[in-house]
């Protein structure tokens, strides 16, 4: 069973509540690697999207967290915002540290590199306990899909915001 209406926890977390996206075309880029959080994440990040007023959010699957950057490379100029979803859980050798420093880059490049607000939410864990506590699934204490997508829509909101009231100031690079 996945969590109802599970928001960003902490007392350090943005109150993202009140967030407004409708009208907003955006993507979810999905790993398959750990079904389970997978689904979660994936499921958290559609209810994330609903809640901000997202309609009809296109879902793109791929193998793994490595292929997220190029697929979010594909997908940036054609979407307001990108949602990027994936888990690297640490094994007996340095494969992690290399998915994860790729993934992490690659996206960051694309957001960049494009100006196209993208969602983080790769869990980077040390073991599956640890990754299913913030999958968003019953019995999580976060739920990072959620919070990724309406990272998305937040960042998009506050650059449109910038780019209306001075858009030559805010498009100097």
């Amino acid at each position: 069973m996945i969590m109802s209406s599970r928001t960003n926890v902490g007392p350090a977390a943005p109150d993202l509540s009140n967030l407004d996206g409708s009208g907003l075309q955006v993507a979810v880029v999905a790993s398959q690697w750990h079904d389970k959080v997978m689904n979660g994440l994936l499921a958290g990040a559609l209810r994330g999207l609903a809640d901000a007023g997202v309609d009809d959010p296109v879902v793109v699957r791929v193998p793994g967290s490595f292929e997220l950057p190029v697929a979010c490379a594909a997908l940036a100029g054609r979407f307001d915002a990108l949602v990027a979803l994936g888990v690297v859980i640490r094994g007996g050798t340095p494969h992690f540290d290399y998915v994860c420093d790729a993934a992490t880059r690659g996206i960051t490049d694309v957001a960049v590199r494009t100006r196209t607000p993208i969602g983080f939410g790769v869990l980077t864990c040390d073991d599956d306990a640890q990754a299913l506590d913030r999958a968003g699934l019953e019995g999580s204490h976060e739920d990072k899909g959620h919070e990724a997508a309406q990272a998305a829509v937040a960042t998009f909101t506050a650059l449109s915001a910038v780019t209306a009231s001075r858009p030559t100031q805010a498009l100097r690079a």
